[in-house]
């Protein structure tokens, strides 16, 4: 699954959280869960009848059973639903005992079931849900303006039980035969082929679907509505897009990638395709999720999958790209090999966020993705670092810890750790080892313990007692480097700590890091890095010698003065990528309290002056300076610094200008709204007055502007717009039925800072504008961009009844978390903490943990950083 959320960081993990040490291999006996392991369900008949106009269902399934051990109950997930009878073997009639907090329901026969094969015949009703969870609604406008009903599903974590009864754990794997009754006029998608469709009557049909291979409950998927395809083909298998009647050629693009990805994969992973076809399905608005990995029937939020020619952007074909990549690698990292249990998740999402880039990367080398992760680098560390941090494989004990574990670590730091494990391994030999991974556990279920010994047989190498020191601990190590310069040679010792932000109490830990260490005319060096120092020398002095060559590795540099300086010196001769590096790791340095702000300033002098140019360098450099700005609010010196921070990108501005050049490259396409963007937030009145100007002929013409510098002009047009420039783009943002270009603008609006408009946007956020899978995104951008948290905090509080009931479950914990987060009020975080919601959930306790944490670590930041920028402009000035 792509969650694309904001603030999923604040799900960052729970200060008592235990590291899974000691992990075996997959054993479906002692594998986590809440349901016993005495039943095992091997097939489902699932048959549906469907009410769309009551929003009901009911539900005939039949399931074959295998039942290891003699039992009188059988206890299985349900969510919502009213089991109406319960039948074994067609003769025994169960007793129902539904625990709905617990979301289980009890089958109890008066004798044990004896061991073997029986089948279970139940009947139940429940709800179709409007919250884009489980099975729900999704009403929405066509391209003609008239109004539609989706039908969709959303079943990860735990949600497959508010459809059907059953196991809904993901060690439980079982074929699926789906049946669904539905309008007649619908269409209808499923992991499988439709094997047969029956009209019912004049209004309705039955459909019924192949059966799926062996698979974990969740993958289970079915949409239905006024949908039609661009259809095509990749090794053999049928592909098809499907998008709202009418959008379906925006999904052209999408299927262009899906043709080139899937051949790769097939050879990548070593196993082709199983299924016999691939669906991806654009959910119009409503869809919480991002994207999901349904097996067969991959579903997608619109602005995803469909690329409009007029209104996306050069970032948006990027982003279709990745998460369409994302989406296939979890048809077999996920899917055909399915994590025993959540502890475990990491495998399914840091790996297809790995494979993603990898996939993107190999396909769009002009694109230079990899060394533009280093924003995920960058904000996968900050989190990292606190003291609510967890491991990558953490103890998960019930749903609501399952769905705090979607979140940075699980995706980021799953990412580079794994991307530091192929470079030290090598290519092919991890190829290799996913390619033995996948042979030896397809159609089941596996632990990191399982990847760890076939990478160990591919390669050679004791891969397990690397990986589990980043896998199975929290936190990120620091690489200390001390250099010697002595009869023209230099010792260099590198030592390990643990680098931390506002976490004095830290757990000392140790690593085993893959280190690679080179330079502008140096010979890489590669070693791992234990407990004990490691020395090597030089046979020079001053030599710019860098760890984390390629910025490959997961972990921090602290270099002495003498190691530090001939880098600096030389930092615009390093690779883009490295030249990001330097910097990111300088900054960091200044957060854990060990290094100034003036360093990082003077390795932004020099890049800057030398006429920087990489789109990786430059926004790694927007970034810490609007991080900085926002600290300076309320500073007297803050007009000062943004004068300095004009300073250093209005040359850039120069160089791209605001109108994109013939043939120029398409990075240069993508940095320019950054560009615009940060001299805006800085208050540059040439670029603010170029952006009033441009945003009123916007108005009056909307062709005028690209769409890559609509999201930009109108945001900073907004930040001091007056009402009936607010009620212009409020009409738009409700009237805009395309969600690329709906969250575009409110995103811009919510950059207005009258307190009246902040009002008027909190309202609009719930009114029914945005979609209700976005509604937390939408709120959170109000409070981060208007720079009013104790207002926006304020409103939702007065709303939060209504605000929530627009809200899937599983979004609930992070709600007040994410907005809370923003602020920087003592009296607004504990009214947080005080508040029933933080502590109804274990999920509700890791978020208000992370967002009180994060406040904190950052007023230390800023208390730092406006003593730190006070004398260093004062130096400025002599």
């Amino acid at each position: 699954m792509r969650r694309l959320l904001v603030l999923t960081t604040l799900l960052a993990g729970l200060p008592l959280a235990l590291p899974a040490h000691a992990e075996g291999t997959f054993s479906f006996a002692t594998t986590p869960g809440q349901l016993p392991k005495t039943v095992v369900p091997t097939d489902y008949i699932i048959d549906l009848t469907t009410d769309m106009d009551h929003l009901t269902l009911q539900g005939d399934e039949i399931i074959r059973i295998e039942v290891q051990s003699p039992t009188a109950d059988i206890t299985l997930n349900q969510a919502g639903l009213k089991l109406a009878s319960a039948l074994l073997d067609n003769s025994q009639k169960a007793e129902i005992r539904q625990d709905d907090a617990a979301e289980t329901v009890t089958l109890h026969f008066p004798a044990p079931v004896p061991a073997g094969v029986h089948t279970l015949a139940i009947k139940y009703s429940g709800p179709i849900l409007k919250t884009p969870n489980g099975i729900y609604v999704d009403d929405y406008t066509d391209p003609a303006g008239k109004p539609k009903r989706m039908l969709v599903t959303q079943f990860e974590v735990a949600d497959a039980r508010r459809m059907f009864p059953g196991w809904d754990e993901p060690a439980f794997k079982a074929t699926y035969q789906l049946n669904v009754t539905l309008p007649f006029d619908y269409a209808a998608v499923s992991n499988m082929p439709i094997i047969g469709t029956t009209q019912q009557d004049e209004k309705t049909k039955r459909v019924s679907f192949s059966p799926t291979p062996r698979m974990s409950s969740y993958l289970l998927a079915l949409v239905a509505g006024d949908m039609a395809s661009v259809d095509g083909k990749a090794d053999g298998t049928p592909l098809r897009v499907f998008a709202p009647t009418g959008l379906e050629q925006q999904g052209t693009y999408a299927l262009g990638a899906a043709e080139k990805i899937l051949p790769y994969y097939n050879d990548y992973f070593g196993i082709k395709y199983p299924l016999p076809k691939m669906d991806m399905l654009a959910i119009p608005g409503n869809y919480q999720a991002g994207a999901m990995e349904n097996w067969g029937a991959l579903t997608y939020i619109d602005n995803v999958l469909l690329f409009d020619p007029k209104n996306s952007t050069p970032r948006t074909r990027e982003l279709i790209y990745e998460v369409v990549a994302h989406e296939m690698a979890h048809q077999w990292s996920g899917d055909l090999v399915t994590m025993g249990w959540w502890d475990n998740i990491w495998l399914n999402e840091g790996f297809a966020s790995w494979m993603e880039i990898k996939a993107t990367d190999k396909m769009n080398p002009e694109w230079d993705i990899w060394p533009r992760q280093h924003e995920t680098r960058e904000a996968t560390m900050a989190t990292d670092a606190l003291s609510t941090t967890h491991p990558i494989q953490q103890v998960i004990h019930n749903v609501s810890e399952a769905n705090s574990a979607f979140d940075g670590i699980s995706y980021g730091k799953g990412e580079l750790v794994i991307r530091m494990m192929e470079g030290w391994l090598g290519e092919d030999h991890f190829r290799d080892g996913m390619r033995a991974y996948m042979k030896a556990h397809a159609f089941g279920n596996a632990t990191s313990q399982d990847l760890w010994n076939a990478l160990s047989t591919t390669s050679g190498q004791d891969v397990g007692k690397v990986a589990r020191s980043f896998t199975e601990q929290p936190g990120i190590p620091q690489v200390n480097v001390a250099a010697v310069c002595k009869n023209g040679q230099t010792t260099y010792t590198l030592t390990q700590s643990r680098f931390t932000i506002h976490d004095p109490n830290a757990k000392a830990l140790t690593w085993n890091i893959p280190v690679v260490a080179g330079g502008p005319g140096l010979t890489t060096k590669k070693l791992v890095l234990g407990a004990e120092p490691a020395t090597f020398t030089l046979p020079r002095c001053n030599a710019p010698l860098k760890l984390d060559l390629g910025e490959s590795g997961y972990y921090r540099v602290h270099y002495d003065d003498v190691a530090f300086a001939p880098i600096a010196a030389s930092i615009s001769k390093f690779t883009p990528v490295d030249r990001a590096n330097i910097l990111g790791d300088q900054f960091a340095q200044f957060r854990a309290g060990h290094g100034a702000l003036s360093s990082y300033f003077d390795l932004v002098d020099r890049l800057t002056a030398a006429h920087e140019t990489d789109i990786a360098t430059l926004e790694e450099i927007i970034s810490k300076l609007e991080t900085l700005d926002f600290y300076e609010i309320g500073s007297p010196d803050r007009p000062a610094f943004q004068a300095y921070a004009r300073s250093r990108l209005a040359p850039v501005l120069k160089r791209l200008g605001w109108d994109q050049k013939p043939h120029e490259s398409v990075l240069d396409t993508m940095l320019r709204p950054s560009v615009i963007s940060a001299l805006g937030t800085f208050n540059d009145p040439a670029v603010l007055a170029e952006a009033k100007r441009r945003f009123a002929i916007w108005l009056k013409n909307p062709a005028s502007l690209r769409p890559d510098l609509v999201g930009t002009v109108s945001a900073l047009a907004m930040k001091h717009a007056d009402a009936a420039t607010w009620e212009i783009m409020a009409k738009k943002v409700r009237d805009t039925q395309a969600t690329e270009l709906k969250l575009r603008l409110f995103q811009a609006i919510a950059n207005a800072s009258d307190p009246d408009l902040i009002r008027r946007n909190v309202e609009l956020a719930y009114s029914g504008a945005i979609p209700n899978g976005r509604i937390s995104m939408a709120l959170s951008s109000i409070a981060s961009a208007s720079e009013n948290l104790d207002l926006v905090w304020k409103l939702v509080r007065q709303h939060e009844a209504e605000i929530r009931t627009h809200l899937a479950p599983w979004s609930q914990d992070g709600f007040l978390p994410a907005i809370a987060a923003h602020s920087n009020n003592p009296d607004i975080l504990a009214e947080l903490q005080k508040d029933p919601s933080s502590t109804k959930t274990t999920g509700a306790k890791i978020a208000t943990a992370h967002a009180v944490n994060a406040v904190s670590a950052r007023k230390e930041a800023v208390q730092a950083a406006q003593s730190q920028i006070h004398d260093w402009l004062a130096t400025r000035t002599h």
